[in-house]
């Protein structure tokens, strides 16, 4: 194996601690995928400074990203099939590094866009390749857990990213003042991204391609070498052999023809539910609360100050319910948690339309009556620890583990893309939508999805608790 120095597991059974690192390594990719979405948010008065660029220029310069993050996404299932899982985290390492030196150092907007466009193919990239790298090295007992860190480290990634954003414009005076070697703060703010990213680089260079990957590739003794460090030699031969068992009747190179069905011709149905799982993780709404959180709370009637808090408030919450899914996730299974979010999402988003419908205009912000200002506030705060506790890291799990071997790959690129272009629509259409029909019609949109989001549940979700990646089926 390559690199990282543990003792064996040759005799003395399954390797627990080596593999909790090796799933640690891997997500920090998306501590990088958190900080690199929540850096943009501290130095927008910086690129108005830098660029003067319009209105709609700089909604694009903020949401390019999530291009990017869509073509990473669907681009990165087809890489892992060829280059290999560890290799495609490492060329997502390469770009986090050189988006973040970029965007700091860009002279204008087109280079900056180019930066976070890079920046953009390693999010979508490692969000997609990291839960499926965990899904192939853990064993099935305690698979999800592992994968499930992959939400808390998003999460951190966004809080490190607000308080190092914070940090530097307190140094400076303001984001736009000049703080070490004459530059500007806001700057500075990405090329802060560029430690983590480094970090990430060395790591990956000591971890194991996965075995799964290796078997596909007719590389059976490199495959045995490293399912013997994590699993023991016993375990290691029986495992490979399932693998190859999955494989015997298919063992082509994978293709996105793959997905359709030989016997219908059809798209196969699995791809279907991965692509749904994606979709409906983002039309809930939970990407308005973390990028325009402030913008949100303001409007109705809180102070800058107030709706600050309240974000970080919501970012506690956010990793309370994720601890809460790590103890939980591989003990009642990943659909009891899906249905039971999608519930507490309806319901809560439910509460926030009628505190926020009570309103009325004054001077350009909607004033909350009596207690529904307090009520939009808890029940807001309910629906993301209920996303946090479900939809948030367990769709990552499941697209991680739910495609039988032989189309993970390909699966994951169509369920990936789908899901950032749903992040991007919702990102792209809030502003619009709140503008044109106010916060109640608007949220009244994500409630409508959660509701729908537990019809798919119990139709069409089936669940993985438990099964080997082998046992899959498509």
């Amino acid at each position: 194996m390559e690199g990282m120095s543990m003792n064996q597991a040759a005799d003395g059974g399954e390797n627990t601690r080596l593999i909790v690192l090796i799933s640690v390594v891997a997500t920090i990719g998306g501590f990088l995928f958190g900080f690199d979405s929540g850096v943009i948010n501290g130095t927008q008065d910086g690129l108005h400074q830098a660029f003067r660029s319009g209105e709609w220029m700089q909604g694009f310069e903020i949401a390019s990203m999530l291009l990017g993050c869509a073509v990473g996404a669907f681009s990165a299932g087809r890489l892992a099939d060829r280059l290999g899982r560890r290799n495609v985290l490492i060329l997502s390492a390469v770009m986090f590094l050189l988006s973040a030196l970029g965007a700091g150092a860009a002279g204008s907007s087109a280079w900056f866009i180019v930066a976070r466009v890079i920046g953009g193919f390693a999010v979508g990239a490692a969000s997609v390749i990291s839960p499926a790298y965990i899904a192939e090295v853990a064993p099935a007992r305690y698979r999800g857990r592992l994968a499930t860190v992959q939400q808390i480290a998003i999460i951190s990634g966004l809080t490190a990213a607000f308080l190092s954003n914070y940090l530097l414009a307190a140094a400076a005076g303001a984001s736009t003042e000049p703080l070490w070697a004459g530059q500007a703060a806001w700057r500075w703010m990405f090329w802060m991204q560029a430690v983590p990213s480094l970090m990430f680089l060395l790591l990956l260079l000591t971890i194991p391609e996965s075995p799964r990957y290796l078997v596909v590739k007719r590389r059976k003794e490199d495959a045995l070498r490293v399912l013997t460090r994590l699993l023991g030699r016993d375990k290691a031969q029986l495992t490979l052999d399932e693998i190859e068992a999955s494989l015997s009747t298919d063992h082509h190179r994978p293709r996105l023809s793959d997905l359709r069905s030989r016997a219908t011709g059809r798209i196969r149905p699995i791809v279907w539910v991965g692509v749904g799982l994606a979709c409906f993780q983002q039309l809930v709404g939970i990407n308005v609360v973390f990028y325009y959180g402030a913008v949100l709370w303001q409007a109705v009637g809180f102070s800058e100050n107030d709706a600050l808090l309240i974000n970080v408030l919501s970012g506690a919450l956010s990793i309370g319910a994720c601890l809460v899914t790590v103890l939980l996730i591989d003990r009642i299974g990943r659909k009891p948690l899906l249905w039971i979010g999608s519930v507490g999402m309806s319901v809560s988003l439910a509460l926030v339309v009628v505190a926020f419908a009570s309103g009325s205009l004054a001077d350009g912000h909607l004033q909350l009556p009596g207690r529904m200002g307090t009520l939009a506030l808890v029940a807001a705060n309910a629906y993301v620890v209920f996303f946090n506790l479900s939809w948030g890291p367990v769709m990552w799990v499941m697209l991680g583990e739910m495609f039988p071997n032989q189309i993970r790959g390909s699966a994951l690129a169509v369920a990936g893309a789908a899901q950032w272009t749903s992040n991007f629509a919702v990102t792209v259409t809030f502003p619009m939508l709140l503008a044109a029909a106010g916060l109640a019609a608007t949220y009244s949109i994500y409630l409508v999805a959660a509701v729908v989001s537990v019809v798919f549940v119990l139709r069409h979700v089936h669940e993985t608790k438990g099964k080997e990646l082998e046992q899959m089926e498509g």
